[in-house]
């Protein structure tokens, strides 16, 4: 059961949506950046980026001031505008093999304190503490944080009736995906969407761990500190969306051996835990739930787990659990995948010919490529107040920034 209410969005005006939306900065590449920076003067991106001109290193707080100035800017230039009326927001995703419907609203983030909805993976405590900060110094939430739940009957018949009107927005993107949204501002089904959404038993985080963590620290640390005064930060933006609409894919591993390791050791200790067996193949993927495909000195291996116990703990029988527990901390010294520089996450949607040329190009020593994990492991992890190690799952949909914004200063 969880508290949602309607908030009064920041968004772009309807001729300029397209335009303002932008995918999370990180998916760009430099050039793509730069392309994009360049030519579009619309982009959210010149509000997330707006010193990429500038050749003067500047401190990450003087960033946050530059990112809050560009922010009001775009207000002034009323090239976002914010809704007079406190509303809820039907958004749609379409791809060329699936669609995805939900409804954008804010949530109390007491709710995640209280464990009404749950988790399923470990954050790592830089971010969560960088993006309080940036919470905090900005006074603005323009990506969502993604919750899941069972499909309810009720809230789908409301948001399919509600959508045979007309869309706010509708524009498509050069990934050829169609995004489509609807504001809700009838009282009267604002009450009866909030209602079901009170009696929903067992809301879980899809995505955005650690958007959700910052923001409930945000929100605790106001109550005992003058210095987080913003008047909103009790509530988190979120985009809610049934179970059966998401699409889980998988979070590889590559990482940097620490210079005590003995590297011709590894393989050896890996047979321990696993059945090893080369692969000669360009690239290879893990075919089995219980197996893991290493990338290691111009050598592609299957790493099969068959140590599996009825009595384990649901979150150890997860691959990325195995994979820390028999080979990242007792094998390669990865202790806190939280905090450690020698690990990276990179999303499963990355073909597995660039990550290969990471390790060829000797910027790390092994890959590890994994099978996403199913919706039952993530619902039994979550259900059983366990989690998983960070960067387990890397789910769909993804929102686009600035297409709705919650004000922390409303």
């Amino acid at each position: 059961m969880v508290k949602i209410k309607p908030f009064r969005a920041i968004r772009p005006k309807r001729d300029k949506v397209g335009l303002v939306a932008s995918r999370s900065y990180l998916t760009y590449t430099k050039s793509n950046l730069k392309e994009k920076l360049e030519n579009n003067p619309y982009t959210f991106l010149h509000i997330i980026n707006p010193d990429y001109n500038s050749k003067k290193k500047i401190t990450y707080k003087e960033k946050l001031k530059k990112v809050k100035n560009k922010y009001l800017k775009f207000i002034k230039k009323n090239i976002l505008i914010q809704d007079n009326n406190e509303n809820l927001y039907i958004y749609q995703q379409e791809t060329l093999d699936q669609k995805y419907i939900g409804i954008i609203a804010c949530v109390s983030a007491e709710d995640y304190i209280k464990k009404n909805i749950k988790v399923h993976e470990e954050t790592i405590t830089n971010r969560e503490e960088k993006f309080k900060e940036y919470l905090n110094e900005v006074g603005y939430n323009a990506e969502p944080v993604l919750l899941t739940y069972n499909d309810n009957e009720i809230i789908n018949n409301l948001i399919l009736k509600h959508i045979k009107n007309r869309a706010e927005y509708e524009f498509t993107t050069t990934n050829k995906v169609t995004h489509k949204m609807w504001i809700i501002s009838d009282s009267r089904l604002i009450m009866k969407i909030t209602s079901c959404f009170e009696k929903t038993h067992n809301i879980y985080i899809a995505d955005g761990h650690h958007r959700i963590a910052s923001s409930s620290l945000l929100h605790s640390e106001k109550s005992i500190s003058n210095k987080y005064y913003l008047k909103n930060s009790d509530y988190f933006m979120c985009y809610l969306l049934p179970f059966t609409q998401l699409k889980i894919i998988n979070f590889n591993r590559l990482i940097k051996i620490k210079n005590h390791i003995d590297k011709s050791k590894i393989i050896e200790e890996i047979k321990k835990f696993f059945t090893v067996k080369k692969i000669n193949s360009p690239e290879y993927s893990p075919k089995f739930e219980n197996e893991i495909s290493m990338y290691f000195e111009g050598n592609w291996f299957s790493l099969l787990y068959n140590k599996i116990e009825s009595n384990m703990k649901i979150s150890k029988q997860i691959i990325t659990s195995i994979l820390s527990d028999k080979i990242l901390t007792p094998i390669l010294g990865i202790i806190d995948e939280k905090t450690d520089e020698d690990i990276k996450f990179v999303e499963g949607n990355i073909c597995i010919s660039k990550i290969k040329r990471e390790i060829d190009k000797l910027n790390y020593d092994i890959a590890f490529i994994l099978k996403p994990i199913s919706i039952k492991q993530l619902k039994k992890v979550a259900d059983n107040d366990e989690i998983m190690p960070p960067k387990s799952t890397y789910i769909l949909p993804k929102l686009r920034s600035g297409l709705t914004i919650y004000n922390l200063n409303d």
